[in-house]
């Protein structure tokens, strides 16, 4: 596979050694063996959308763990991240190019019509269903930084008193500390 070979100079991996041996990275891409597996990863890449990456914030993660627990979630959105793929989109041509090319029904396509304003339907209720759990995680990322607003006000205000405090020891101190200037 020469394209392998390809990848691999063009990302960088293939570098020669200043001892003139090849190093490990020398080595032609072609005599690796091809992992078995790697035509059926392609397909399911292709036929099943990646999932998202786990988010790092310590409440969407909790969220996310509280959602997972319901099926209903977890079904809602496998519908919803594999009908905004584009895997969807090539199933649906390829679905009316078959209905229409092989002459399912004539013209007017009354039952194909039905049959996507249906499933128009049932997708943009598990959208909206999507967006609604969105949108508790944007309520509650907001309400975790409004606390977080908060703290920081508490704390700029303590840092203020402790400010004036200092400003007036400051004083207190510069005051006693001069000599008092006295009649000469």
């Amino acid at each position: 596979m020469p394209s392998r070979h390809i990848a691999a100079v063009m990302a960088g991996a293939v570098t020669s050694s200043s001892a003139g041996t090849p190093a490990a990275s020398d080595v032609d891409m072609d005599q690796a063996p091809a992992a078995p597996t790697s035509h059926r990863r392609r397909l399911r890449r292709f036929v099943v959308p990646p999932k998202l990456p786990q988010p790092v914030n310590p409440a969407l993660l909790q969220h996310a763990e509280q959602q997972r627990r319901d099926a209903q979630n977890r079904i809602a959105d496998g519908i919803t991240r594999f009908s905004g793929s584009m895997t969807f989109v090539y199933l649906h041509v390829i679905w009316f190019a078959c209905w229409i090319g092989f002459g399912v029904e004539g013209y007017p396509y009354g039952l194909l019509t039905m049959i996507v304003s249906l499933e128009a339907i049932f997708l943009s209720t598990f959208v909206m269903i999507s967006q609604n759990r969105a949108d508790g995680k944007r309520q509650m990322l907001a309400d975790q930084q409004w606390q977080t607003v908060r703290e920081e006000d508490r704390q700029n205000k303590e840092l203020l008193d402790l400010s004036h405090q200092i400003l007036d020891l400051t004083k207190a101190i510069h005051a006693s500390a001069s000599p008092r200037s006295g009649p000469k």
